[in-house]
């Protein structure tokens, strides 16, 4: 959550807490808590194996993404932004479907996957497994079994909890474990809980120990390392007043080792208005937050804004734009000012919120804005923040920088302000500059008072000032060491840069029609190279070097110096599709161990064998490639296909890469339908096994129903979207009384008699509703039984203490009764086996409790041949019920290439007043709300969709009212990539089929 304002006295930041710039070792000694000399830290970062680190990292969620297959994707994605890191939560209600297991061996919950493809891709792994998570899904990542209320409070040292969690926590514990850079693997931290900033009773500053929270974490900690955990425990600060587990503020119980904060300055919610008063642009001071809580560990933010949810009846798409390139510049940036060396995105993929995983708070889509979207997709916004994270993995001087001071008095434009850091070493300097107000979106021009090796110099020398056009900040730098070679300053910005045969190529960028200037030291002359889209390009022997002048529109410039330095200039256009692949799995990617690769949409990776240089990555439209590498590189090859490439003259190689071709996709039709509310019918049997008997006169929930017997889901195992209830009364009635609970955006209608009485349809604020329903229209046996059915679906449980809010019936009375006499019993269904977890692969969110479901009727291999075909879902039905439509489509895509796939779901008519679950191959990968609206988009990933086969399409279509429904479904190709992922793998173990035992389920 966004921090609020430092409101105390602290430090400014040119006061008590700036570093003096001859700070030394013995001032900041490193730190490893004894634990090893593998991971330690100081106030300035974080060390793996004696190296400094900037650790720039993106939050993945493998269980968003169920196909194994694929995570490498993900990661090779992250990997070619320049991230040194990943971070992962581990869902443990993914994992436990029930009290007595905890999976992690059934196809995509076997997470050992992600641990070795940190390892192969070269990414370090922050490891993130609660057990509680938040993450805006299901419970916060409890397991669902876990909020009855029989467990405790939650979040304690409860031992009803406690033991409730220990096989999970010791599991992946040990897991963990055997993964650990310690033992010669990548992952580096692991955190403790999440958020949970209940160390002090009171105000922090106070300093009242809460002893119940802190046995909690001693629990957690402990049985880490007793379970093997030898690497830094962590935790996520929520804002800047918890203060709480830090060692260096107070000596309490329950302390890690390193500690860090979470910020969403631009509200972590499209909703912007559950942030309070959001000023867009507005900074936090964290380098007095940090200085002042924990003087001598890194600046460490484990979340940082990598968007926003999406939360029911939000904008349609999602929110981009507020956290988009130009947010991700300057705030991005804005941290490295504030001395921050470890930085996490929250999220870098988001994926998506398939079957039930969904908390009430958030539709079916967890794209998040995130940079790399739900389908998978890149853009703008993933390439503007590899234009930051290409050169932090590369300035290694800045992983230990002192502050020496900021404001207006470096520049000669009082709208601008700089921050100067120093490296206290190699005196190397870093002068991030910003709009002295951020909020500002002018366009300033200014020059910059810079300290470097050859005195105070405002820069730049030769006209052509700095520019910050809109909302921006460049990191200016001097005394940038690249290779053996010195750049005295520069005013446009590193990209990054990389050494072959002795000799190094800088890479710089400049936003599109800018100029920029440079010195390198000992150089004396140069000469242009290749001028795409360069001019007014001068060279100026002086201060020990040359200094070279440009502008740069949109393409690239190459500049030869006489000292056998190649600089390549480019724009932020060309520069977007600028990549630096790493030719060894070190994340921090020595500078001898990258080429320079130009052109395609995506570069994944590079292998270098004698001279042949093999490449991967993705193509979508026609482009260039050109590759700079080592001299020896006679022979490159692109996803395996050698290439006919032609030399420069200044030493790179090019070819013409080919668009992907376009993809078509078969027409979704020949449909079949059949009712799947035979529930509402007094005739229907339900004594059978799908059925459970909601009898309990008590119930463990600290939230008592407002009617007797307990109509909570959870209490009778049933914990997943839509339940089914039905009431047994003999006897005259003239209405019903329903008070009924399933979160933000849910809803619910009621049958009697097999004829609706009401339906609730729902809204994005109301997490209960009640209805008084009337019976004038519908039948009522006044001799003998009736029923009442009621259907409702949830979002997801609540996250935090909310778990425990329950889901079901809060209260039922019937209206005009001759006698006190209410219902004689109750009867509740849901998902098919409840919690004994029928299908395990699918796994425990994906299944509800519709009739349609229980029986398979969504599954691949269910024979429908007795259905009668039926027309388009578009044309519809009428009457209130549930219809499930079913068609089977065959795909065979190409094999070389990446398609990603979308479902489109719409009205037809002004009717909404309906609701759909959209299945493929089994699994429920979208909800359409029509009524309440948002998404329309749903990504479906390949192993899930089969390119190679028959697909199981399924919709089921609940209408509320007796207007009954009128859906339209179509799918799209999102885009085609000539890719190195292979998506034609044999997915047919992520997608089992019907069996016969889903008949006892009727």
């Amino acid at each position: 959550m966004r921090p609020y304002k430092w409101a105390l006295a602290l430090l400014s930041c040119l006061g008590a807490g700036a570093v003096a710039e001859n700070a030394t070792d013995s001032q900041w000694p490193l730190d490893n808590d004894g634990l090893t000399n593998v991971v330690e830290w100081d106030h300035y970062s974080f060390l793996i194996n004696n190296e400094r680190v900037f650790i720039f990292s993106g939050e993945f969620h493998y269980w968003r993404i169920p196909v194994p297959e694929l995570w490498i994707d993900i990661l090779e994605k992250i990997k070619a932004l320049g991230f040194t890191t990943f971070s992962i939560y581990v869902n443990w209600g993914y994992h436990a479907p029930n009290n007595y297991t905890v999976d992690f061996s059934t196809e995509a919950h076997d997470i050992t996957p992600v641990f070795e493809l940190a390892e192969k891709v070269g990414l370090y792994q922050l490891v993130r497994p609660g057990p509680y998570i938040n993450a805006e899904t299901n419970a916060g990542g409890f397991p669902l079994w876990l909020t009855t209320g029989a467990y405790g409070t939650l979040r304690d040292n409860d031992t009803r909890y406690i033991d409730a969690l220990e096989p999970y926590w010791s599991k992946i514990s040990q897991l963990t474990s055997d993964y650990m850079i310690t033992e010669g693997h990548n992952a580096i931290c692991y955190q403790i809980e999440n958020e949970y900033s209940d160390q002090w009773l009171t105000d922090a500053t106070e300093r009242v120990p809460n002893e119940t929270a802190i046995a909690y974490m001693e629990i957690l900690e402990a049985s880490a390392r007793a379970n093997g955990i030898k690497i830094p425990l962590t935790v996520n600060e929520a804002n800047t007043g918890a203060l709480s587990w830090i060692p260096t503020w107070s000596d309490a119980g329950g302390n890690v080792d390193v500690t860090g904060l979470d910020s969403y300055p631009a509200c972590w919610t499209c909703a912007t208005a559950a942030c309070g008063d959001v000023v867009p642009y507005e900074v936090v001071d964290y380098y007095a937050y940090f200085q002042y809580s924990q003087p001598t560990l890194p600046s460490f933010m484990p979340e940082f804004q990598g968007g926003g949810y999406n939360p029911w009846g939000g904008p349609e798409g999602g929110c981009e734009n507020a956290t988009g390139t130009e947010w991700v510049n300057l705030f991005y940036r804005w941290n490295v000012a504030q001395r921050v060396t470890a930085m996490s995105l929250y999220m870098i993929y988001g994926g998506t919120n398939w079957g039930a995983t969904a908390t009430t708070v958030t539709a079916t889509s967890y794209d998040y804005s995130a940079a790399i979207s739900e389908d998978r997709s890149i853009g703008t916004k993933y390439y503007e923040i590899k234009l930051l994270a290409l050169f932090t993995r590369s300035a290694t001087d800045l992983t230990e920088t002192d502050m020496i001071g900021n404001g207006t008095q470096y520049t000669n434009n009082a709208a601008i302000k700089a921050f100067e850091l120093q490296n206290p070493k190699t005196k190397a300097r870093f002068y991030p500059t910003f709009h002295n107000d951020t909020t500002s979106d002018t366009n300033e021009v200014f020059n910059l008072k810079v300290n470097t090796s050859e005195g105070a110099l405002t820069i730049p020398r030769h006209g052509n000032s700095i520019r910050l056009n809109g909302h921006q900040s460049k990191i200016i730098v001097t005394d940038f060491t690249f290779g053996d070679k010195t750049l005295l300053y520069s005013t446009a910005e590193v990209l990054t840069y990389a050494i072959f045969d002795s000799k190094p190529t800088l890479v710089l960028w400049v936003p599109t029609g800018e100029s920029g200037e440079f010195n390198i030291k000992g150089a004396k002359s140069g000469s242009v190279e290749r001028c795409d889209g360069c001019s007014g390009v001068g060279f100026y022997p002086e201060l020990g070097g040359v200094t070279v002048k440009f502008t740069q529109s949109e393409g690239m410039t190459v500049l030869s110096l006489n000292d056998g330095t190649r600089v390549v200039v480019l724009d932020r256009t060309t520069a977007y599709y600028f990549w630096a692949p790493a030719l060894t799995n070190n994340p921090t990617v020595p500078d001898t161990e990258s080429v320079l690769v130009q052109g395609p949409y995506l570069v994944r990776g590079a292998t270098l064998s004698g001279s042949t240089l093999s490449i991967t990555g993705d193509v979508v439209n026609a482009t260039t490639l050109e590759v700079f590498a080592p001299s020896s590189v006679t022979t490159i090859k692109w996803n395996g296909r050698k290439l006919s490439t032609s030399a420069t003259s200044y030493g790179s190689r090019q070819v013409s890469l080919d668009a992907a071709p376009a993809i078509k996709l078969p027409a979704l039709s020949s449909w079949k339908s059949n009712d799947s509310l035979p529930e509402r019918f007094a005739s229907y049997d339900d004594s059978g096994l799908a059925w459970v008997a909601a009898d309990d006169m008590t119930t463990p929930n600290p939230e008592a129903p407002e009617t007797l017997p307990v109509l909570y889901a959870d209490q009778y195992g049933f914990h997943n979207g839509v339940r089914l209830w039905r009431g047994y009364f003999t006897g005259s009635a003239t209405g019903v009384y329903l008070n009924v609970q399933g979160g933000e955006a849910f809803g619910w209608s009621a049958w009697l008699n097999g004829d609706l009485v009401g339906s609730w349809l729902g809204n994005a604020d109301d997490e209960l509703y009640n209805l008084t329903l009337s019976f004038s229209n519908v039948t009522v046996n006044t001799d003998s039984t009736n029923v009442l059915l009621v259907v409702h679906d949830d979002t997801g449980h609540d996250e935090t203490t909310g778990a425990l809010n329950p889901r079901g019936i809060l209260g039922a009375e019937l209206q005009g009764r001759t006698n006190s006499t209410q219902f004689s019993h109750w009867r509740v269904a849901g998902t098919a086996g409840g919690e004994s977890n029928l299908d395990p692969v699918r796994g425990v969110y994906n299944e509800d409790g519709l009739y349609a479901e229980r029986v398979g009727w969504h599954l691949p291999g269910f024979d429908d041949s007795a259905w009668s075909d039926t027309t388009d879902p578009s044309d519809g039905f009428t009457g209130a019920t549930v219809r499930f439509y079913r068609t089977v489509v065959p795909l065979a895509l190409p094999t070389d290439v990446d398609v990603s796939i979308s479902f489109l779901l719409s009205t037809v008519t002004d009717n909404t007043a309906f609701r759909v679950q959209l299945f493929v191959n089994g699994y429920q990968y979208g909800r359409f709300n029509p009524y309440i609206g948002n998404q329309v988009v749903f990504p479906v990933p390949p192993g899930i969709l089969d390119y190679q086969g028959d697909n199981t399409i399924g919709l089921a279509v609940w209408a509320q009212t007796e207007a009954g429904a009128q859906v339209g479904l179509d799918w799209r190709v999102n885009y085609v990539a000539d890719s190195s992922l292979d998506v034609s793998f044999d997915g047919s173990a992520l997608r089992p089929k019907w069996t016969e035992e889903r008949l006892q389920y009727a």
